[in-house]
């Protein structure tokens, strides 16, 4: 059995827009098809252009889709009523992004597709993001780390624009 300790990095925003405002700037960014037809028309193409077609036509104009998404300050609502906080986690990705990485680090099918946090507190709406490039760096592959790379930074201009 091997461990491999990798460091997390987490990249955190903090935004004086409300909740439902950030959560709104994300999502339209963001690809919503229904993923019980994306999965069948992946398994449907029959070449690699038909497949880049199936996702290209399910990515938003951040070049992300979403997979799906937790609701977690919902359940807490059911206990805490309308005070509770809301915390929303989405599960983002761009399959095209995550073969680039994993054709040189299988391994990065552990982590991708990718979580944004969005979470209301006491001093704003928190915009959090763990580094894929954290990630990938213990493996030492620099062809998979320069696409994590571009990925992180296209999921950290993604926040800034949600965060205002």
């Amino acid at each position: 059995m091997a461990i491999l300790q990798t460091t997390i990095e987490r990249l955190s925003l903090v935004s004086s827009k409300p909740f439902a405002e950030v959560l709104q700037v994300l999502e339209a960014a963001i690809g919503h098809p229904d993923m019980r037809e994306f999965g069948k028309g992946i398994a449907a193409a029959q070449s690699w252009k038909e497949l880049e077609e199936v996702i290209h036509a399910a990515v938003g104009p951040s070049g992300l889709t979403e997979f799906t998404r937790f609701n977690v300050g919902q359940i807490l609502a059911k206990e805490q009523g309308a005070s509770a906080p809301k915390i929303v986690r989405l599960v983002v990705g761009n399959p095209l992004i995550m073969k680039q990485m994993a054709e040189h680090v299988p391994d990065t099918a552990s982590y991708a597709p990718v979580n944004i946090l969005i979470d209301e507190r006491a001093d704003g709406v928190h915009l959090s993001y763990d580094l894929m490039a954290g990630y990938l760096a213990p493996y030492g592959n620099l062809a998979a780390l320069k696409v994590a790379r571009a990925l992180d930074a296209k999921i950290e201009a993604l926040l800034n624009t949600a965060a205002g």
